[in-house]
């Protein structure tokens, strides 16, 4: 009888794969063996394997280069990391290992940007590109990178007013984008994006508010869809209707050579997961080739922004199961020694999903269970998962360690959850571990940061 937990993996999804496999009873990801790790730093503990950030940052540029080689596309490509997905230090120095560009999204980050170049991460030359809604710092902040011969600094306008902020005791040269009030999903709030600039408004714009000044050139259009690049009849839409914008607006200004395509690539939330990355980038490259084609325009430099894209699949949290409590007759609830609303806000805020297997245990028999986190919060937990409507795991059994692991969840966890400052019920910060690759392909790993003590705490608190 096949009703061992490893069984209703195999049986479930295409298993083993090139990141999952089983030795010794448990969970090897990406050929690391997890328990080994949970012996050395224990749990909770949050994880990155950085040879993950450079590797979709590999395959999302050979796939843009090769489609675009395909249909013999006239511009160029470029790849930006979002900087707002994950700020960490480790993390910039493993994006900017591929000479990729940057985007930015408030004032701090042009800080950011200044540190790498002091530390000699990046040179003047590197495209900034600025978005985001800019109050008085941030604005302040660009100027000074424009001022210091950050010369592709390139400030993306929100609106018809930040431009006068730009230029406000301001004579240099410097280079533009303009966002696109692109168009909501029909099942969301509300029918257009908050932010950028609208359709019928930007030719206008341009011609009474950009082209007359002397010390401003607009370069780049950038639409940015909120659900990422999905193969939907909304998501062609609105990319048509951007480059039908940016090819009548270029023949009103000729500088501008550049479409940024904003909403990346989606990451695996399951083990099911299907989505053809090089199908979507031949089609992404051949629509905005022949729309450009008809109307006797030539192609733009493409940019794309990749967030979750580049960082989210190198991220993992390990947790243990503390205790099991039997509700009543239907609901078993497997306690987690953290909590889901400190560590995966987004299970708890935008009801996201993320893969979560078991570390260990693969040959016992398996079971449906709730899991709880330790908050007092009725809404700290985690019950179903992308493909099914239950979370199964192996039985508790006595006096044997259960562990569990959620994986993909590398992007923007630290930043929702407030990382290093106050949690809910004071529930420290985890441990967080660095995983690496030699030059023998031997994995090394390296402490980060310890566990949040209670002194750091209260101290925030003003004790």
């Amino acid at each position: 009888m096949k009703n061992k937990y490893y069984h209703l993996i195999e049986q479930t999804f295409e298993f083993p794969n090139d990141e999952f496999s089983i030795e010794d009873d448990s969970l090897q990801w990406y050929g690391i063996p997890l328990m080994d790790i949970i012996k050395q730093y224990g749990t909770p503990l949050r994880i990155f394997y950085l040879p993950k950030i450079s590797q979709n940052i590999q395959r999302a540029k050979k796939m843009f280069n090769v489609a675009m080689a395909k249909a013999d596309y006239e511009g160029n490509y470029g790849y930006c990391y979002c900087t707002k997905s994950s700020h960490f230090s480790f993390v910039l120095d493993e994006v900017l290992k591929q000479n990729v560009n940057l985007e930015t999204s408030s004032a701090f980050d042009i800080n950011l940007i200044e540190t790498l170049y002091e530390e000699g991460k990046i040179d003047k030359e590197k495209f900034i590109l600025c978005n985001g809604f800019k109050r008085p710092q941030y604005i302040e902040n660009i100027q000074r990178l424009i001022t210091n011969g950050f010369v592709n600094t390139m400030p993306i306008l929100d609106n018809k007013f930040e431009l006068d902020q730009l230029l406000k005791d301001f004579d240099q040269e410097f280079q533009i984008g303009i966002r696109i009030a692109s168009e909501e999903e029909p099942k969301f709030d509300f029918y257009t994006s908050r932010l950028g600039i609208r359709y019928n408004d930007i030719i206008p714009y341009y011609l009474n508010g950009i082209k007359p000044l002397k010390n401003v050139k607009l370069k780049m259009l950038h639409f940015f869809i909120n659900t990422g690049i999905k193969d939907t009849a909304y998501y062609w839409n609105e990319l048509t209707k951007a480059v039908e914008l940016y090819c009548e607006l270029k023949q009103y200004c000729p500088e501008l050579d550049s479409l940024n395509i904003g909403g990346g690539f989606p990451i695996q939330c399951s083990l099911d997961a299907d989505f053809d990355y090089e199908y979507m980038a031949e089609e992404i490259v051949a629509q905005i080739k022949s729309i450009c084609n008809h109307n006797h325009t030539l192609e733009p430099h493409k940019f794309t922004e990749f967030g979750s894209f580049t960082v989210g699949e190198s991220g993992a949290m390990l947790y243990s199961i503390v205790n099991q409590k039997q509700q009543n007759d239907r609901e078993l609830w497997n306690m987690i020694d953290s909590s889901f609303i400190t560590t995966l806000p987004d299970t708890w805020a935008i009801d996201q999903r993320f893969i979560q297997l078991a570390v260990n245990n693969w040959d016992s028999e398996y079971q449906r269970v709730h899991l709880g986190g330790l908050t007092c919060d009725s809404e700290d937990f985690y019950n179903s998962e992308a493909h099914s409507n239950a979370v199964y795991l192996p039985k508790i059994l006595p006096d044997r360690e259960q562990y569990i692991g959620f994986f993909h969840c590398g992007a923007y966890q630290e930043a929702l959850s407030g990382y290093g400052g106050i949690q809910h019920c004071l529930i420290p910060s985890p441990k967080m571990v660095l995983i690496d690759v030699d030059e023998e392909g031997e994995y090394y790993t390296k402490l980060f940061a310890k566990e949040q003590s209670y002194k750091a705490m209260l101290k925030i608190l003003g004790y």
